[in-house]
């Protein structure tokens, strides 16, 4: 059997993922589907962390809402991404798994609050380790945490999950002839200004030389193949 060719790594998952086919709100097959694909990799002795957005329900509040303003408004994508981790977590412990949901805006009484060590110590064990409320700060988005948290706890790579096969060079949604890159450089990505990740986290990725992997999420074992080394998805690294 194929060996895993990560040790460690960040998952980061955008929170309209979850939708599934509804206007907002969290689809309970799409979670049970993501939960079992983090299993399956955690069975293989994958040290995993997961950073998860919040658009499914700040979506819902932004558009019935004016006059919020943007600090505000971030503190509320920060609550939202909690019920996500929440709701993550309750599904992979109802599958067996053993979890930590980490805060970065102190909640006592549902998360602890993130230090890195701690984190650190409990993937160590073996534990699954959500990170929720992003940085903690306003201005920054989900795809900054998860960078940040990868960071942090020294990740192998920091991995993507999206509804298309990597990365393209035009939208695949829209355009059919679009090209799918196999690998491409952090620089070209910036040239190119493709919608990877956002600049600040595709900047903290390059100047600590971690990789990021986008695949598809929705594809059932993709996951688990690209943890073992098949060609799926796009790396996103310094070099080709």
């Amino acid at each position: 059997m194929a060996s895993p060719v990560y040790k460690r790594v960040l998952l980061k998952l955008s929170g309209e993922a979850l939708m599934g086919s509804q206007q907002f709100g969290i689809d309970p097959g799409v979670l049970r589907q993501y939960a079992g694909e983090i299993k399956a990799v955690s069975e293989l002795g994958v040290q995993t962390g997961i950073v998860i957005g919040g658009g499914n329900i700040f979506r819902g509040v932004e558009n019935s809402t004016s006059g919020i303003h943007k600090a505000t408004g971030d503190q509320m994508g920060m609550l939202a991404t909690m019920i996500n981790a929440l709701a993550l977590q309750a599904t992979l412990e109802n599958m067996g798994m053993v979890t930590r949901l980490m805060s970065a805006i102190r909640m006592d009484v549902i998360a602890e609050p993130f230090v890195r060590r701690r984190a650190v110590r409990h993937l160590e064990k073996g534990r699954i380790v959500i990170f929720g409320a992003g940085t903690g700060s306003p201005y920054f988005t989900t795809d900054t945490a998860a960078v940040l948290r990868g960071v942090e706890i020294e990740a192998d790579a920091v991995i993507k999950g999206t509804r298309v096969d990597g990365v393209y060079d035009s939208d695949p949604e829209r355009n059919p002839a679009a090209f799918r890159f196999e690998t491409i450089t952090f620089l070209d990505v910036l040239k190119k200004d493709l919608k990877v990740m956002d600049l600040t986290a595709i900047t903290l990725c390059r100047e600590n030389h971690l990789p990021i992997l986008v695949f598809n999420m929705n594809r059932p074992g993709n996951f688990k193949r690209l943890i073992l080394g098949e060609p799926v998805g796009t790396r996103v690294s310094e070099t080709l």
